[in-house]
């Protein structure tokens, strides 16, 4: 079972590769986020 949301974070990583470490490391930190809520409100 695929959730919409989680799937979009994946896809959304793909731009890490373009980027400079430096920026890479918010990228993360969003997708982190993202995630977390994810679960968050699949537990609910």
């Amino acid at each position: 079972m695929s959730d919409e949301r989680v799937d979009a974070v994946v896809r959304g990583l793909d731009r890490v590769a373009g980027l400079p470490v430096g920026e890479q490391v918010a990228v993360f930190e969003q997708a982190c986020s993202a995630l977390e809520e994810a679960l968050a409100s699949a537990e609910a």
